[in-house]
């Protein structure tokens, strides 16, 4: 699938310093580009995809003038400044049953919201402002003329773009496009994302488990991940932890993927190979980040194709999935905009740190009896406590220079709901 070129080896593969999460992500954003092709889909389909063009409105939204209250038409110059007014009812213009008649001086028409304004009339007066008897109203002097009118095209003009190129389709974008018409969506095809796990204690969900051996939670997370993001998931098992064997994984994953991911043999133990495959079949771009959980996170190339190597570790494979492949992803999508928004609250524990490296800990976003929204640790923060990531609903973020976060400070969070 993959022309084989050899991409030199870059910053920070033969040393042990780690570079920031700032830097890290800044080389993602440097080595990753959009993949090619694209296809129609039918509208319904077209959600969680990525447009591969711009959609410009072939119509006016709303097409016509129309009512955006229950209430009367009329001539807004004959509204009164002082006092109050009658007008004769001579109609209603329903949604969809337009009144076509012209008004006449002294006259107007009921109608609901949505209906089609009649041509002469150019305010609606809500029906709670009149008094009506029998077919006669009387209006007061506290209704402006031109209100309650959508005028055409005041959401939508036509010739104009609605959604740009790399926009993500979600449902609000669904009915957007819906209310133009527009029956198919020309989208980027969804990136093709092969992984494996690697590790002697691995056993896949099913088999045994001997002394010292752990059912492999990382696939199935990863899997989960990947769905949420709309991929083509390509799951090759577990390799087994020799070099050879990893060698030919990445190889075989290389040709079939857009983007390959492992986890586990990232780091500096003799029996950790993924690097020393790695090297062997393309480059490494990094391969430690001063970030806690996840330092041990490698990403280069297999040719032309992308790798990130996670950690082993379960929250330390999620916490560098999500901070750093996810937006990788995004970018291959060619997604326009891949910033996730931080929101600043009071916490409630005391959060061990020492400045140096940006962590991520894991906590529980709370509404208290007073309305105030605060947030408190999840618990245990260790990288192999997966509890802490299912048991909470965010990340603390807790930047490089900061050190230990007292009761009462305000901290940065990151909502799970952002990613998932």
């Amino acid at each position: 699938m993959n022309d084989r070129i050899k991409i030199t080896e870059s910053c920070q593969d033969s040393s042990d310093s780690s570079i920031s999460m700032s830097e890290a992500l800044a080389l993602i954003k440097e080595k990753i580009t959009p993949i090619s092709g694209f296809h129609s889909v039918a509208l319904r389909d077209g959600l969680g995809r990525v447009l591969a063009e711009p959609i410009v409105s072939p119509m006016n939204v709303p097409a016509y003038r129309n009512s955006a209250m229950d209430g009367y038409a009329l001539h807004g110059d004959e509204l009164p400044t002082q006092g109050r007014a009658e007008f004769q009812v001579i109609g209603t213009a329903f949604a969809g049953k337009p009144f076509v008649r012209q008004l006449g001086p002294g006259q107007c028409v009921r109608i609901m919201t949505g209906a089609k304004m009649p041509e002469s009339a150019d305010s609606v007066v809500i029906q709670e402002q009149v008094e009506r008897t029998g077919d006669k109203i009387l209006v007061d002097a506290h209704n402006p003329p031109g209100q309650n009118v959508r005028q055409a095209g005041e959401d939508i003009q036509q010739g104009s773009v609605v959604l740009e190129s790399g926009r993500r389709v979600n449902a609000p974008q669904l009915g957007v496009l819906a209310s133009l018409g527009i029956a198919e969506l020309r989208v980027r095809r969804r990136p093709r994302v092969a992984f494996f796990s690697s590790g002697d204690e691995i056993r896949s969900i099913g088999e045994a488990l001997k002394e010292g051996q752990i059912y492999d939670s990382n696939r199935y997370t990863l899997h989960g991940m990947l769905t949420n993001l709309d991929v083509d998931v390509i799951d090759l098992g577990v390799i087994p932890d020799r070099e050879e064997s990893i060698t030919a994984a990445l190889q075989e994953a290389s040709r079939e993927a857009d983007l390959v991911l492992t986890s586990g043999g990232v780091s500096v133990g003799e029996a950790d190979h993924v690097v020393a495959a790695l090297r062997r079949l393309g480059s490494i771009h990094f391969s430690k980040v001063a970030i806690k959980p996840g330092r041990p996170l490698t990403f280069g190339h297999i040719g032309n194709t992308p790798f990130f190597g996670l950690p082993g570790n379960p929250v330390a494979v999620m916490t560098t999935f999500l901070q750093f492949t996810r937006p990788a992803i995004a970018q291959m999508r060619g997604e326009c905009d891949l910033t996730l928004p931080l929101f600043e609250l009071p916490c409630r524990s005391r959060l061990r740190k020492t400045p140096g490296r940006t962590e991520f800990q894991r906590g529980i976003m709370e509404r208290e009896a007073d309305g105030e929204w605060v947030v408190r640790s999840s618990g245990r923060q260790g990288s192999g406590v997966l509890s802490s990531m299912s048991d909470g609903n965010c990340f603390i973020l807790l930047p490089e220079k900061r050190g230990t976060v007292e009761p009462g400070d305000s901290v940065s969070v990151q909502p799970f709901a952002l990613f998932y």
